[in-house]
């Protein structure tokens, strides 16, 4: 089993946009996987998803300590991704051998990367709202210590189903999808019990699917080896950079470069994917200034961090 280095390193640069944002692993390792290293679709997921599985709980440790979980959520999230995550790697088996299913899963892996871009969206805008209900004084006060609401185990359990589905099948949501649906669900949660609740519930979700990866998909030792040698320092340097560094513009970079990778799985050509790109590049920060104008912010915020 022999280190791939230019992967190793790609690895790293990864584990520091994850360190930085909490987002962005499944989403951003397995297109590069894909589309840079020439690796099978769901060779890139399971190994993907193995790693994941080994760094996730070291964060999870760290809010548990801290009181940042809301450990109702969590037992309602995993009854539901759990069995599904297992489930969505049969699924992704089941459509077939050989090209067939890279086929499909690289479409599933592009499908789920359009939403993993228009969540951060979506997570971006609701942020915007609280932060102007808080300034006007219109929003409930956040609980104090540990989050206090009230579960609805349906919805959330619906959450959990679909989530795991997703991540067994592409590797993409555990960071992305499912905490912009708890953001949906519960807007009285504070960011940190947010992405604490949401790391946790990732534990067993990604472990389940690297389970079934590992005995339905195509696991590769060595591929997976040279993802944690890049992406475990990786984390840790974004994680202390977290606190300095412009946490709005590391968003708007990783959506884009999602929607890029998306575009490209997709089989859109690279002509029309730089039109596409250019487009959005000029005209989303013209409308996020005015999204910003009509709820009373500047247009542009400046000295914002990670976590804001």
């Amino acid at each position: 089993m022999s280190l791939d280095v230019p992967l190793a390193f790609a690895a790293f640069a990864i584990g520091i946009v994850v360190g930085l944002t909490g987002m962005g692993g499944g989403a951003l390792m397995t297109p590069v996987l894909v589309l840079f290293f020439g690796i099978q679709p769901l060779t890139a997921v399971s190994s993907d998803l193995v790693a994941s599985a080994i760094m996730k709980p070291v964060g999870s440790l760290v809010h548990l300590r801290r009181g940042t979980v809301h450990l109702g959520l969590v037992k309602w999230l995993c009854l539901g991704s759990v069995p599904a995550a297992f489930t969505g790697v049969i699924i992704a088996r089941s459509l077939g051998g050989g090209e067939k299913v890279q086929e499909i899963i690289r479409i599933a892996l592009a499908i789920a990367l359009l939403l993993a871009a228009a969540g951060l969206m979506v997570r971006a805008y609701i942020r915007l709202v609280e932060h102007a209900r808080e300034r006007d004084g219109r929003a409930e006060p956040l609980p104090q210590g540990r989050p206090r609401v009230e579960v609805r185990p349906i919805p959330v359990l619906l959450v959990g189903v679909l989530g795991g589905i997703v991540v067994g099948m592409t590797s993409v949501g555990s960071g992305s999808l499912i905490i912009i649906a708890l953001m949906a669900l519960y807007p009285r949660l504070k960011a940190s019990e947010l992405v604490g609740t949401d790391l946790v519930q990732a534990v067993p979700l990604v472990t389940s699917a690297a389970l079934g990866h590992v005995m339905f998909g195509d696991f590769q030792l060595g591929l997976t080896a040279s993802l944690l040698v890049g992406c475990l320092p990786g984390v840790w340097v974004g994680a202390h950079l977290s606190a300095r560094a412009p946490g709005g513009i590391v968003r708007r970079a990783l959506g884009f470069v999602l929607l890029a990778s998306a575009l490209k799985l997709l089989d859109v050509s690279t002509r029309n994917t730089g039109l596409i790109l250019l487009a959005i590049a000029i005209l989303a920060p013209l409308l996020w200034m005015v999204v910003r104008r009509r709820h009373g912010f500047p247009a542009i915020a400046w000295g914002r961090t990670a976590h804001d």
